[in-house]
């Protein structure tokens, strides 16, 4: 595999207008013995609604992570007010020899997440 391949993707798409959200911060969070959050990465969505290089196979571990979604601010950007003002995506880890997507589709009204491929 590439040196760039991440174990973990998130792709993110806007269905009220059909394209992916270029430019939402994500932040990606590890549960610590302690039960508070680790950040891991922080960024923002490409072009195609992608924020790449989440964590490296070595450094992907058994846990609970999280994905903050910060629609507040990318609808604020496009001038529309959302009833979410971000979205948290918590999910456990058990076999890291496996790939996790974990897609989310929002609009200013709703928002889906599943374990995608």
């Amino acid at each position: 595999m590439a040196s760039n391949y991440s174990p973990l993707t998130t792709h993110v798409l806007n269905t009220a207008t059909g394209k992916p959200a270029n430019g939402m911060q994500i932040t990606l969070h590890r549960m610590k013995s302690d039960s508070t959050w680790e950040v891991l990465k922080e960024g923002k969505t490409n072009e195609d609604g992608r924020l790449t290089g989440l964590t490296s196979k070595e450094g992907f571990t058994p846990g609970m992570y999280k994905m903050y979604f910060d629609t507040s601010s990318y609808f604020k950007d496009m001038n529309i007010i959302t009833f979410y003002p971000y979205v948290e995506v918590v999910f456990n880890i058990v076999n890291t020899n496996e790939h996790y997507h974990v897609p989310l589709l929002i609009s200013p009204f709703g928002y889906s997440t599943y374990r995608g491929s």
